[in-house]
């Protein structure tokens, strides 16, 4: 498997400062300052932002891996993570990861796209890494396939 890189680069005091995000593959370069992570008043992203796409993004190819496996075809898996960061004592944590998703998967019941949804949430890669975090929290919807 290959290992995967991202870079980042701060220069200045933790209030004052700014820095840089980039991603190894060069598909995303972002700065970040203390207004946009702690404020969301700055343009730019922020180290959650980022933990939270790569949470999304993870999540929706677990669960089509295994709706693909139950011999479903996904349509469309669309997830948003909303990760909760915060003061903690002396410092700082994401203390709840929120998944959103809603999938369009035809001839699936219900039940069984809850079930894997549920499993691919406990499963992935991502939330495998955030075993950590308080609670990750999920909720699934799945839509009527339009055609």
């Amino acid at each position: 498997m290959p290992i995967r890189k991202a870079q980042a680069a701060w220069h200045g005091t933790f209030r004052e400062g700014e820095g840089k995000m980039r991603l190894g593959s060069g598909a995303f370069e972002g700065a970040y300052t203390y207004r946009s992570r702690m404020e969301d008043s700055d343009p730019g992203t922020n180290p959650e932002e980022l933990l939270g796409a790569d949470h999304a993004g993870s999540f929706s190819m677990s669960l089509a891996r295994r709706l693909s496996a139950a011999g479903y075809s996904p349509e469309r898996i669309h997830t948003e993570a909303r990760v909760r960061f915060g003061r903690s004592g002396e410092g700082y944590e994401i203390s709840r990861t929120d998944l959103r998703t809603e999938a369009e998967i035809p001839g699936v019941d219900e039940e069984l796209f809850l079930e894997k949804a549920e499993a691919a949430k406990r499963d992935c890669a991502v939330s495998k890494a955030l075993a950590g975090v308080e609670q990750i929290h999920l909720e699934a919807k799945l839509v009527e396939h339009t055609g």
